[in-house]
C-alpha cells in the first residue's frame, strides 16, 4: 500500500477545469485590488497574451505542494513568482 500511495502522489497532476477563465475574467477578479502583485500579474498576462501559460505554470508548480497541501498563501506566492518570471 505504501508504494502505491507514493506512486500516486508522485504522479498526481493538478489541472484547472473550465474554459471560462480569461484575461478579462482575471481583470474582474482583480478590479478592486490595486496592489503591486495584482498589477504585475496583469502585466505578465498581457505580455503572455492570455492566461493559458499561467494556468499551466501554476498547476505545474503546485504539484510540489500536493503532499503538504495547497493553501491560499501557497497559491498567492506561486502567482507572485509567475508574475515576476
Amino acid at each position: 500500500m505504501r508504494e502505491l500511495v507514493r506512486f500516486l502522489l508522485e504522479h498526481a497532476v493538478i489541472d484547472f477545469q473550465g474554459d471560462d477563465i480569461t484575461i478579462d475574467k482575471v481583470r474582474q477578479f482583480l478590479r478592486e485590488d490595486d496592489s503591486r502583485e495584482a498589477r504585475a500579474l496583469l502585466s505578465k498576462l498581457i505580455e503572455d497574451k492570455g492566461v493559458d501559460e499561467m494556468l499551466v505554470t501554476i498547476a505545474d508548480c503546485l504539484n510540489d505542494y500536493i503532499r503538504v497541501g495547497i493553501t491560499d498563501d501557497t497559491l498567492r506566492d506561486q502567482l507572485g513568482v509567475y508574475s515576476e518570471s
